[in-house]
């Protein structure tokens, strides 16, 4: 389950200007920086049918409900997108490069060693990479 903290969190690094709220551009600015095209119009799409306000902006409700709404199979299937994005090489894995090069798409910078020690807190069987496995037990 995840907890409010964490939707805070996403939240936060949508909301490129810090006003409390998600404008088409800053959804579509955002998701192009984590590999997806992710055009205006689409953003526009996504944003006028999740806005619950009317105002043309998503709060941090809109995206709560959201994240809520999903189904069980939905939510394997985007936790399957997201650990591919990570999956820079498509080796199957996530290693500390890949998590490294993908933090900084997202703008935060860690070193290789800091990232070791991210994954290694997940890495279940000692490989020193995380697996899909894996990868959902650290994002539950």
């Amino acid at each position: 389950m995840v907890n409010a903290g964490e939707f805070e969190v996403v939240f936060s690094r949508l909301d490129e200007d810090g006003d409390g709220k998600v404008s088409p551009s800053e959804l579509s600015h955002r998701l192009s920086l984590i590999g997806g095209d992710f055009l205006m119009k689409e953003a526009e799409l996504a944003v006028e049918s999740l806005d619950s306000d009317g105002d043309g902006l998503l709060g941090l409700e809109d995206l709560v409900r959201l994240m809520e709404a999903g189904g069980e199979e939905e939510k394997l299937h985007d936790l399957r997108e997201a650990f591919h994005l990570y999956d820079i090489d498509n080796c199957g894995f996530i290693r500390a490069k890949d998590l490294k090069t993908m933090l900084g798409r997202l703008g935060e910078s860690r070193s290789i060693d800091e990232c070791e020690v991210m994954i290694n807190k997940f890495d279940l069987n000692g490989d020193g990479v995380l697996s899909f496995e894996e990868f959902m037990v650290m994002m539950k």
